[in-house]
């Protein structure tokens, strides 16, 4: 698992691999992600925008950015978690993700969450450091 906190926001990333809709044989790899959004903080939060980068294998990058997650954009009160899971397919066995969570307070003060970058690694990967 991968944590990190950045105002009270808590991200923690679980990735896994999803062998039964993979291809390897056509290069057609497919990850998905667990993730826990948990406010820490003393202020209700709305979690607004996303904003990932993703590098595969052969370092090649993609931004993807979007309004909230999996159609959502959760209001989190002090003490109050979001959970969701969502997916990844690269061309290659193994691949980086890392991004940030666009937040609003109820006063309309905006600041972004790190999420922490997470390695994807399906299991006959070669073993390397992302």
């Amino acid at each position: 698992m991968y944590q990190k906190e950045t105002r009270a926001i808590e991200i923690t990333v679980k990735p896994f691999y999803l062998e039964e809709q993979s291809e390897p044989d056509d290069s057609h790899f497919v990850f998905a992600y667990h993730i826990r959004i948990q406010n820490n903080g003393g202020d209700v939060v709305q979690l607004l925008n996303r904003h990932w980068q993703i590098t595969d294998g052969l370092g090649r990058i993609q931004e993807v950015r979007g309004p909230g997650v999996v159609g959502e954009q959760p209001v989190l009160r002090p003490g109050e978690a979001f959970e969701y899971t969502s997916g990844c397919p690269l061309n290659t066995s193994t691949g980086i993700m890392v991004g940030t969570y666009e937040m609003e307070t109820l006063d309309g003060e905006r600041f972004d969450v790190d999420i922490p970058a997470f390695s994807l690694d399906s299991p006959d990967a070669p073993v390397q450091l992302n």
